[in-house]
């Protein structure tokens, strides 16, 4: 596998009309932490130890780096973290959809995770903002059409790392897994571009990662807009071919003289 070719994992042949098709795997994964069962997440197989950990970070429950792995059961989807947590979860066991992260938790106070506040910095030029979208790297997208992904940048436009993942907010924990695992944390310097819109959760995974730059090609929510002042982060949708609206914390967005 190449870094330009999909991971095999994460697509299926099918048949459509009488022709031969890929569409995107999507698979249960469950994450126990010291052997407890604590959530369970729809997702699309490959980079699994990220996505753990990423998830755990963006809830809270862990503060750094740990061990995690595959492990047998639920046909191989379970990955196994190292404790201990940073603190005790509810007594509701997470459950998280491809479409929406925080769907079945009752209360907005559950999702809202406290965050350090976030540099003034970097200033970056609008024009490179708003053509980050093209350098997200996307393979199993181009032979699916059915992953959402995110990429992480440093203030000059060069990618870090790519995930794509049938759930938006999957694709943004692996991303952050893998800045976790390694020790790439805060991400006060960097920056982050998903592949679709902007919702609440996103914003807040990229506060509690601690990265001052969220970059969508799609439109962000009223909520997601709402957290992005309330932390200070600088919130951009419809980037495309240079071009972007900027909704939240323009200081940081360097417009031509």
């Amino acid at each position: 596998m190449t870094p330009d070719s999909p991971d095999p994992k994460s697509l299926v042949r099918v048949e459509r009309d009488g022709q031969e098709d890929f569409v995107a795997v999507e698979e249960p994964l469950e994450i126990r932490v010291d052997g407890k069962p604590l959530a369970v997440a729809m997702r699309t197989p490959g980079h699994d130890e990220e996505l753990a950990l990423g998830f755990l970070y963006g809830e809270g429950l862990i503060d750094g780096p740990r061990n995690a792995g595959l492990s047998e059961g639920l046909a191989g989807n379970v990955v196994a973290v190292e404790g201990p947590l940073s603190r005790e979860p509810s007594a509701r066991s997470f459950y998280t959809t491809s479409s929406c992260g925080v769907c079945g938790k009752g209360a907005i106070e559950e999702v809202e995770v406290l965050s350090e506040p976030l540099p003034e910095g970097p200033q970056i030029d609008r024009a490179l903002l708003g053509g980050l979208p093209e350098q997200l790297r996307q393979p199993t997208f181009e032979a699916t059409g059915g992953l959402h992904a995110t990429g992480l940048f440093d203030p000059d436009g060069e990618p870090l790392c790519v995930r794509e993942d049938v759930g938006r907010h999957n694709a943004m924990d692996k991303v952050i897994g893998w800045a976790l695992s390694n020790e790439a944390l805060p991400l006060h310097d960097r920056v982050l571009c998903v592949s679709g819109r902007l919702s609440f959760e996103l914003v807040q995974k990229a506060a509690v990662a601690g990265a001052p730059v969220l970059v969508g090609v799609g439109a962000p929510s009223s909520l997601a807009i709402e957290l992005a002042k309330e932390r200070g982060l600088t919130l951009c949708g419809f980037a495309r071919e240079g071009s972007m609206n900027v909704y939240s914390g323009a200081m940081r967005v360097r417009d031509p003289a």
